[in-house]
């Protein structure tokens, strides 16, 4: 399907995460705040450009985004998640009914975008929503955002892994080459078959994890430091552009 097809359906309600669809198209992570709080939302990002690579940020209580003219960032996302003080007020397929005149939304690059370049280079992915660990390292925070790094695993050959790294370090606007490769426990996970977000991955004999920084860590910066409102997507499930994966590598 194309991306304009993947944003129908799931304006018609269709609710599946995002992982291979429309290939080819980038995919983003949808953070929105009310105006007061954009900016720290935006001083968090430069502050933490890997895991959260700006792609666009829209005009108070407007919900279109250059990226994908005619799009609606209310409806045009298979799940939201919605969010009061830090808690998980709601999941929806719909934020229509909570959108606000005053809320800016930030678009960040997601993963899911190089999965086709890795695809491309014979480097072999598995699964349709990866999982996703909140890990023991610390962004560097903002006066009112803090909380910790979010990455997202997948299971590589050892052999491929300095592939992967060159692949996905030519496109540092979707969070670029892996943080880590190895031992979660480095990153504080203690166990893969438990992630945060997304579905276990098993390792298969001769595959290491490797893990990338994530575009759900302001979700994790939601929960630490509490906002009176927000508007995410859910994990997993992404806004698909239609700016083309090409347009993001160096």
């Amino acid at each position: 399907m194309t991306a304009a097809d993947a944003r129908a359906r799931f304006r018609s309600g269709l609710v599946t995460p995002t992982a291979g669809l429309a290939p080819g198209h980038t995919q983003a992570n949808l953070i929105a705040v009310p105006v007061d709080w954009a900016y720290d939302v935006l001083l968090f990002a430069q502050r933490n450009p890997k895991p959260c690579p700006v792609l666009d940020v829209t005009d108070a209580g407007v919900p279109r985004t250059a990226l994908a003219p005619g799009a609606d960032l209310r409806t045009d996302l298979p799940s939201y998640r919605v969010w009061v003080d830090g808690s998980l007020h709601t999941e929806c397929p719909d934020a229509t009914p909570f959108w606000r005149d005053d809320l800016v939304a930030v678009l960040i690059g997601c993963s899911f975008t190089f999965e086709s370049a890795l695809l491309a280079a014979n480097i072999p992915l598995r699964g349709t929503n990866v999982p996703m660990y909140i890990t023991n390292r610390p962004c560097r925070p903002t006066p009112r955002l803090r909380g910790p790094l979010v990455v997202s695993m997948r299971p590589i050959p050892s052999e491929l892994v300095p592939a992967a790294v060159d692949v996905t370090r030519l496109m540092p606007a979707v969070h670029g080459a892996p943080v880590h490769v190895g031992d979660p426990s480095a990153l504080g996970i203690s166990d893969l078959q438990h992630p945060d977000f997304g579905v276990p991955a098993d390792l298969h004999p001769g595959e290491v994890p490797v893990f990338w920084a994530c575009g759900v860590t302001p979700q994790a910066a939601v929960m630490a430091s509490k906002p009176p409102f927000a508007i995410t997507h859910a994990p997993g499930h992404m806004f698909i552009t239609d700016a083309l994966d090409s347009d993001y590598r160096i």
